[in-house]
């Protein structure tokens, strides 16, 4: 609770609006805990990669995920970034959380998700770069359908906005794909 207070005595972290099917949601970004993940999610809204993207899974009381441009759950920005989730001041998994989706270590791209509950076996798996600071009531709203794998049919990101960030690049260290 105290790193929190003290964000909000600093107000300045970066924040994103994202504005989904079901509503807006803003999210604020722990850049000093997960800088390169943060470089790596502004760089992206800021070129519009995720605009019009799905939310491609969702398993309901406990997390909704986007960011594949393809909406299969299998594609990314062609690049990969490294986890945070294993240095010292690593941020936890709670509701509201936005962290990376990788498909094994050190394989993070594009694609997060937003947490609907505290969900701790995921510390020190994924790297955890935001929280929701609005809209916590949409989460629960984004749906699925009945198909495998939890795919969705209509809820997806209509546009997301970086709204305020910090007078510096973000410009993520990548490694390309091969």
């Amino acid at each position: 609770m105290a790193t929190r207070a003290a964000e909000g005595k600093a107000d300045d972290l970066p924040r994103v609006k994202i504005e989904t099917t079901k509503g807006t949601i803003v999210v604020e970004l722990f850049e000093n805990e997960a800088p390169n993940t943060v470089a790596n999610f502004i760089s992206l809204v800021d070129s519009h990669f995720y605009d019009g993207t799905p939310f491609h899974r969702v398993i309901p009381q406990f997390m909704a995920q986007g960011g594949d441009p393809t909406g299969t759950g299998t594609s990314g920005p062609g690049y990969t970034i490294d986890c945070e989730c294993e240095l010292p001041n690593a941020r936890k998994h709670f509701l509201g959380s936005l962290s990376m989706a990788h498909a094994g270590k050190d394989t993070g791209g594009s694609q997060f998700f937003l947490t609907f509950r505290p969900t701790e076996h995921l510390d020190g798996r994924h790297t955890v770069f935001g929280r929701v600071i609005k809209g916590l009531d949409i989460l629960p709203k984004i749906t699925r359908t009945e198909g495998p794998q939890a795919r969705p049919t209509q809820d997806k990101i209509i546009s997301a906005e970086v709204i305020r960030k910090r007078d510096h690049a973000y410009e993520p260290k990548t490694t390309q794909k091969s």
